[in-house]
């Protein structure tokens, strides 16, 4: 691999679909973004994310079968295993039981192709291309589904299971909120798009909120909270309370320089950042949190494509 050689990053998400090619210095030369439609299932979902690599790399000036790409990377929704590259039954991805993701992306574009979970990706994504300094951070995504990854030491931390940690499966609340995966009170329960609107939804039955009647999302929540509206108000505020909660253990756990939160929800910026912030830092022990900050991220829609391709440059070895 040449230094200048880019890479294709695919990146699956419960909402989304994104692809993009990404060379070595994080420019992203090309980003295509679709709806996931994961009604449809694996198997037209996976197609609709390959011909979406594909016109990234046409509108990146680079036809299949004659680019000078390196490598493929891809991010996905957990459990996975990144040995194999096959998907082993995300919550947020219904019937993707033994998917093998890796090997039909490697199929059907000749290349090394290297499969991670998307929010471990992105954690070595922000650390690699995030501009901010540090050697130890802990990335969150708050979208569809809330999870993470940590860098510690300037090394992706990818645990004995490989999995990354599930931090989105982490029990905040032992007798809390039924979670997808079948546990309770797990922080994705409470900290992701998908809970937001579900409880929001729950809470207004019945109501006189400025919310009733609509199909709720959590941009909705977001915008109907900053409005006065009591129901949205105490989402948000629960929200915002457990994913502060969750900061807090993680800064007491892995004493990271810097907690970096993105995905779509953090579109909300500072209703969001601040109180979690505050929060957080609050609860964690001292000395761990006065050595760290929580910040969003810069990256916007493009994280995941970035994750997916700081993973492939770093099984390529450019680390």
């Amino acid at each position: 691999m040449t230094q200048l050689q880019p890479v294709l990053a695919l990146d699956v998400g419960g909402t989304k679909l994104a692809a993009g090619v990404v060379a070595r210095d994080g420019t992203v030369r090309s980003f295509c973004r679709i709806e996931t439609a994961v009604d449809e299932g694996p198997t037209a979902v996976v197609k609709r994310l390959l011909d979406l690599g594909e016109q990234a790399l046409a509108e990146a000036g680079l036809p299949v079968g004659s680019t000078p790409v390196a490598a493929v990377g891809v991010g996905c929704g957990g459990p996975l295993d990144p040995s194999t590259g096959v998907i082993l039954g995300p919550p947020g991805l219904p019937g993707w039981d033994s998917v093998p993701l890796g090997q039909l992306v490697a199929d059907r574009f000749e290349l090394p192709t290297y499969v991670e979970n998307d929010a471990t990706a992105a954690a070595l994504g922000e650390y690699r291309w995030g501009g901010w300094g540090v050697e130890s951070l802990v990335y969150l995504t708050v979208s569809t589904g809330f999870g993470g990854g940590i860098v510690a030491s300037g090394k992706l931390f990818h645990g004995a299971a490989r999995q990354g940690g599930e931090l989105g499966h982490v029990v905040i609340d032992w007798q809390g909120r039924q979670c997808g995966c079948g546990a309770r009170g797990c922080a994705e329960a409470y900290v992701s798009g998908t809970s937001i609107a579900r409880r929001a939804t729950e809470a207004v039955a019945g109501s006189d909120s400025t919310l009733a009647g609509l199909t709720i999302t959590a941009k909705d929540v977001a915008a109907h909270a900053r409005a006065g509206d009591p129901i949205a108000r105490a989402v948000w505020d629960e929200t915002t309370a457990m994913l502060g909660r969750m900061v807090a253990v993680l800064v007491n756990v892995c004493e990271p320089e810097l907690v970096v939160l993105g995905g779509g929800v953090t579109r909300a910026g500072a209703q969001l950042l601040d109180p979690v912030r505050n929060a957080a830092l609050r609860q964690a022990m001292p000395p761990a949190a006065r050595a760290c900050d929580v910040v969003l991220s810069r990256h916007g829609d493009a994280v995941g494509v970035l994750g997916a391709a700081a993973i492939a440059y770093e099984r390529l070895g450019d680390a």
